[in-house]
């Protein structure tokens, strides 16, 4: 399942940082946030392996108008934005059962010329659905890239949760945000675990946070 990504790795970026999208002065149309991860490796008493554990995380995005009300959401319940801008390929329940396959488990397109007028923001949200922390997944790796589900042009910025020790005993991930700017959008890192199990509860901190 998924897309195999090109070699290149795009920019891991820090929090707080920002890029444009326009790329020798073209301004991008089409942007996909992906998600990579494996199923935890079980192991017997014996320290052997026994058999690979599903793992269910879930992407989706949030969008918030001028005045940060929530306007629409895309997820693995809700596949298509109410604009038909942003597109979901569906929810994926058990991560790879073996070594990183090198293709993306969940893609999120969006058509950026597409997105209603009345959108100002878009975030980017990562949330273990059985709860299973992300330093318990052997990998965990987010990529916004340049492109769709069928072609990827440019890898912009990457995650990889797994490898942060910040992220243990944590279930839902801030990525970042798309923000809409005069002529053109802007990526901005966020990269930060939310205190919470709870989707509701995470769209309060969003908005009195990271708005």
């Amino acid at each position: 399942m998924g897309i195999s990504l090109n070699k290149k790795t795009g920019i891991n970026l820090k929090k707080g940082s920002s890029i444009s999208l326009e790329k020798q002065g073209k301004i991008l149309e089409e942007v996909c946030f992906g998600l990579n991860w494996g199923a935890i490796q079980k192991k017997t008493l014996l320290g052997l392996l026994s058999g690979p554990k599903a793992v269910d995380l879930d992407g989706g995005v949030m969008m918030f108008n001028s005045v940060n009300q929530k306007v629409d959401t895309v997820y693995f319940d809700k596949l298509i934005s109410n604009d038909r801008a942003i597109v979901h390929s569906g929810d994926d329940l058990e991560g790879d059962a073996g070594p990183d396959d090198g293709k993306d488990n969940e893609v999120i397109e969006i058509n950026l010329h597409q997105v209603s007028p009345d959108i100002e923001q878009i975030v980017f949200y990562l949330h273990s659905f059985k709860g299973q922390d992300f330093a318990s997944i052997p990998y965990s790796k987010i990529r916004i890239f340049e492109g769709n589900k069928n072609r990827v042009e440019d890898v912009l910025a990457t995650f990889n949760l797994s490898a942060d020790d910040a992220f243990a005993k944590k279930v839902t991930m801030l990525l970042g945000k798309l923000v809409r700017t005069k002529q053109n959008w802007k990526f901005m890192a966020i990269g930060e675990p939310l205190e919470t199990h709870s989707l509701q509860k995470a769209i309060s901190i969003i908005q009195e946070k990271y708005l």
